[in-house]
């Protein structure tokens, strides 16, 4: 039987603390959930299926061309509308081929996000995941019938088969899960059982952690990298520097299991140091390697959140954090402390 009162879900945005970018490479990771931000989806019965256009991220009406320019540049010319909309397709989809049934009934559903745009913060798979627990809950469906471990799969096809988004696995599954989760993406566990091992994290063992990012996305990064590319044809450099991300997965778990934050802060630097070597400075972009170079040189760590955008590190205490966040301040940077735990 489905709800038929007010439902209201959400999904917060997430931080790739380690092993980025490797788990789109059969790699190992470990990301965390931050509560700064979230998508918000809400969802009643209604006569009629009624999927609302956000004011703002879906505008269609403008007081001219600078204005219509400036929401293109920050929203792109879909907005959210239609991550809400492929979502609702491929979860009847998914019931029908698991041979569940749904009951007649219609729903209006209303999104809204606060999830800075593309800083790598995954925004998009937050509407998409906010929007298929709304759905779940309206039509009664449990993780269990689903199969929690396969729900980023299902989260990622949206982006992927539907839409067309190059999108991996590691935001699904932290967004699905919560928390802070160690991942491994073992190409053999994959192919057989259609999912990698999933493994929650005790958040209180995580130091202190900033974001930082840049407040114009457009300039977030530079050329196309051909790495996957590369990796696909078996280039050996690139194949060692995915297991060697992982490794850095495997070694940040153990430092922080044992309360070793130095190590974890040395894996965090040498993350992004491999990356740069890997991708190149004109993949990474200036703009994100001067976030990184001011950051560390007030003794932060400093890495990659996602692909680009928005950098993450370690740091001391709160004089620490505010000498930080001036300095990058000070250069047009945004500056936050990461939320692990909600409110």
């Amino acid at each position: 039987m489905h709800s038929t009162g007010l439902i209201a879900t959400e999904c917060h945005a997430r931080l790739g603390f380690i092993g980025n970018p490797s788990d789109g490479f059969f790699g190992k990771t470990i990301a965390v959930m931050v509560h700064n931000w979230a998508a918000r989806v809400l969802l009643w019965e209604s006569p009629e299926l009624v999927i609302e256009s956000h004011p703002q991220h879906d505008a269609h009406s403008f007081a001219g061309l600078d204005e219509l320019y400036a929401t293109a540049a920050r929203e792109g010319y879909y907005g959210g509308v239609r991550l809400v909309y492929a979502t609702c397709k491929r979860f009847y989809e998914e019931c029908l081929e698991r041979g569940l049934m749904l009951p007649r009934a219609n729903f209006t559903v209303r999104y809204d996000t606060d999830i800075p745009r593309g800083v790598g913060l995954a925004g998009s798979s937050a509407i998409v995941t906010a929007t298929l627990r709304a759905l779940m809950e309206f039509y009664d469906i449990t993780e269990e019938e689903l199969g929690k471990p396969l729900l980023p799969n299902l989260v990622r096809n949206v982006e992927t088969k539907e839409l067309g988004l190059t999108a991996g696995l590691q935001d699904r599954v932290i967004q699905v899960y919560g928390g802070a989760v160690y991942m491994d993406f073992d190409r053999e566990r994959m192919e057989r059982d259609g999912h990698g091992l999933y493994v929650p994290m005790d958040l209180d063992r995580f130091p202190p952690l900033y974001i930082a990012m840049v407040r114009d996305p457009s300039d977030s990064s530079g050329i196309h990298s051909p790495v996957r590319v590369r990796w696909e044809r078996g280039d050996e450099e690139v194949i060692a520097a995915m297991a060697q991300f992982a490794h850095y997965a495997e070694q940040c778990r153990e430092a922080l299991e044992r309360g070793d934050l130095e190590a974890v802060h040395g894996l965090m630097d040498a993350n992004f140091d491999l990356r740069r070597r890997l991708y190149g400075d004109d993949a990474l972009g200036p703009a994100n390697l001067r976030m990184i170079e001011l950051a560390r040189s007030t003794g932060a760590s400093a890495k990659f959140s996602g692909s680009g955008g928005a950098i993450i590190g370690m740091y001391d205490d709160d004089r620490h954090f505010d000498q930080l966040s001036a300095l990058l301040a000070g250069h047009g940077f945004s500056v936050y402390k990461a939320r692990l735990h909600p409110d």
